[in-house]
């Protein structure tokens, strides 16, 4: 992802999708519930990630997956622009709807990405 709007370009490929706001600031939700978030941190947006799937991401590829304090413990992980694997980016986004999304929609998507 180059920027945030070609994050959001992707996140709204997914089912019931929208842009709106968290907290006063731009988000993707699915269904009223954000999963994507543009973040504190510039160069990066934020996705929301189990914490132990959060740690892995940031153990393999701390160039693209990371956190700062304000985001130490809690379920989101920060996702630098600009990564070299977008299909990894991308990946995480869809796990982060996946788990944001409402049980019929994951059914008709199917397992979890």
């Amino acid at each position: 992802m180059k920027d945030w709007s070609d994050a959001v370009v992707f996140a709204l490929t997914l089912p019931e999708t929208e842009l709106s706001t968290s907290y006063g600031k731009p988000a993707v939700k699915v269904r009223g519930k954000a999963f994507m978030f543009t973040g504190r941190e510039e160069g990066s947006f934020a996705a929301s990630s189990p914490l132990p799937e959060k740690e892995l991401l940031i153990g393999t590829d701390p160039e693209t997956f990371w956190e700062t304090d304000h985001y130490r413990g809690w379920p989101a992980v920060l996702v630098r622009y600009r990564s070299a694997d977008r299909e990894r980016v991308e990946s995480v986004i869809a796990r982060a709807w996946w788990d944001k999304a409402p049980r019929a929609l994951r059914k008709n998507f199917g397992e979890r990405p």
